[in-house]
């Protein structure tokens, strides 16, 4: 039979042994119990910063770059969820940056909330629109004989009904055709996929070319380069949009009573 005194070191013992394991489970003092890295820590950090770590069982971080070097906490997802950017409507497009010379124009969007914890990125805020504007700041009318018309391969007007044309607008337009002049050697050396309509084009050939709603000038509802004021056999210019020094002359052969441009030689003003 035990002594007297040793019935009480007992349950002494026991409760100083169920401490121990408590505190080891839980770590080192100081330590996080699992599962509560970044709430215990209670920061979210942009980035990547090697000093937002929580330690625990295991040394994680709270930043913005655990989830690429997956070394997040484990509460990491629900404590800082990502937030990804958004952005407002694009705003209407500006007027032309120049007037009476092929120049572009601006829309822009605003930022409505910034990303978060590695959320999706803002998509760009600024887009810009070739454009040619053929009335002055005064308002007076631009003289077409000076002003290059300003344009780009046929299928760019099928790309324009993707985008949702008006369906008033759609059948709104008319074409005119060309006889093409000397093309500049520039006009064969281009290389990005978008340009290389620009490398059929040859002297003599002749084009059609279509004046769709979004090219028309909102006061005189047509596309100014089209050669409408010129007179008999008289040398226009032309500018290929997106490539400034692919250019040259054509001479206008008339505006065509069915605006129908076969598919090879077809083109739009921009």
């Amino acid at each position: 039979m035990a002594p007297r005194g040793a019935a009480r070191i007992l349950p002494l013992a026991l409760s100083l042994t169920a401490v121990a394991a408590v505190s080891w489970a839980r770590g080192p003092p100081g330590a996080l119990w699992p599962r509560q890295g970044c709430a215990a820590l209670g920061r979210c950090c942009p980035g990547r910063d090697p000093t937002c770590a929580a330690r625990g069982p295991r040394l994680c971080f709270c930043d913005q770059a655990c989830g690429a070097l997956r070394d997040c906490c484990p509460d990491y997802a629900r404590a800082c969820p990502a937030v990804p950017c958004a952005v407002a409507e694009w705003s209407g497009w500006s007027r032309c940056a120049k007037p009476c010379q092929v120049s572009y124009r601006v829309r822009q969007r605003r930022v409505l909330q910034e990303p978060k914890n590695g959320g999706a990125p803002c998509p760009p805020l600024e887009e810009r629109a070739g454009c040619m504007e053929y009335w002055s700041r005064q308002g007076a009318e631009c003289q077409q004989s000076l002003l290059p018309a300003l344009i780009t391969t046929g299928n760019y007007g099928n790309e324009r009904e993707k985008r949702g044309a008006p369906k008033d607008q759609k059948t709104v337009g008319y074409c005119v055709q060309f006889r093409l002049g000397p093309i500049p050697r520039s006009c064969q050396q281009v290389k990005a996929p978008h340009a290389q309509w620009m490398r059929y084009l040859t002297q003599g050939h002749t084009v059609c070319v279509r004046c769709e709603w979004p090219a028309q000038d909102a006061r005189s509802r047509r596309c100014y380069g089209d050669g409408g004021g010129a007179g008999g056999h008289q040398l226009l210019l032309w500018q290929a949009a997106g490539h400034p020094r692919c250019r040259g002359t054509w001479e206008r052969l008339g505006q065509l009573r069915d605006c129908s441009c076969p598919e090879v030689h077809s083109l739009v003003f921009i």
